[in-house]
């Protein structure tokens, strides 16, 4: 009759595991000994490889700063006309308004418009340091749309100052904007952007708060306030 082979205990595998452990640390530790004596014998490996690195690191960093400068240019240059933005969906006027506030200095100017965005389609900060909020209304045959009306500059002036924290609320519209829309806006300090304005800023005159009255007064000083 055979007899059944022992069980390990655990102190013996406890010292089993601690002896495979230390066993890879020697590998280890010995495999960084081998290819440090190795470096320290062919230097001029090092030094062809810091050499590579460094060059190639200053590549890429003129490339990143060409490409800069070229979004750059490029913002800086963005116009449109109005039958551009006659063509446009509704999203793509709120990108084109968005990207028109980056053109003229609205470094960080996000869209934002969508379900659930309560009033707000753009956001940007100016270079004097004003938080704006714009709303957008697009319309595909112009002035000859739908004028937007009261109740839309309603619903923005219920969120733009306090849900969003705005210094400048902005309605912006390729088409028209009601009489009593208009007396609205003047009420609750809301500023309007028609199809006329637009034009003129989306062609590249003047930035955007140059076009505007009774904005209100710089956060910081700025050489474009």
């Amino acid at each position: 009759m055979s007899r059944r082979p022992r069980r390990r205990t655990r102190r013996q595998q406890q010292k089993d595991t601690q002896f495979t452990t230390f066993l890879a640390a020697a590998v280890a530790v010995g495999m960084v000994v081998t290819v440090v004596n190795w470096l320290l014998a062919h230097w001029w490996v090092l030094l062809v490889a810091a050499v590579l690195a460094v060059v190639g690191g200053t590549g890429w960093w003129q490339q990143r700063n060409r490409r800069a400068r070229w979004a750059q240019a490029q913002a800086r240059a963005l116009r449109y006309g109005l039958a551009q933005l006659d063509a446009l969906t509704h999203r793509q006027f709120e990108h084109a308004i968005r990207d028109l506030m980056r053109r003229d200095g609205c470094t960080d100017a996000v869209q934002v418009g969508g379900q659930g965005d309560l009033g707000a389609d753009v956001k940007a900060t100016d270079p004097s340091g004003r938080r704006w909020v714009i709303q957008c209304k697009h319309r595909r045959n112009g002035d000859r749309g739908a004028a937007v009306g009261t109740p839309d500059l309603q619903v923005l002036n219920g969120t733009g100052r306090p849900v969003h924290g705005a210094d400048v609320v902005v309605m912006v519209t390729n088409g028209r904007i009601t009489r009593p829309g208009r007396d609205f806006a003047q009420q609750q300090r809301l500023h309007l952007v028609d199809r006329r304005v637009l034009g003129e800023w989306a062609a590249g005159s003047r930035p955007l708060w140059e076009l505007l009255r009774a904005l209100p007064p710089p956060r910081r000083p700025s050489a474009l306030s």
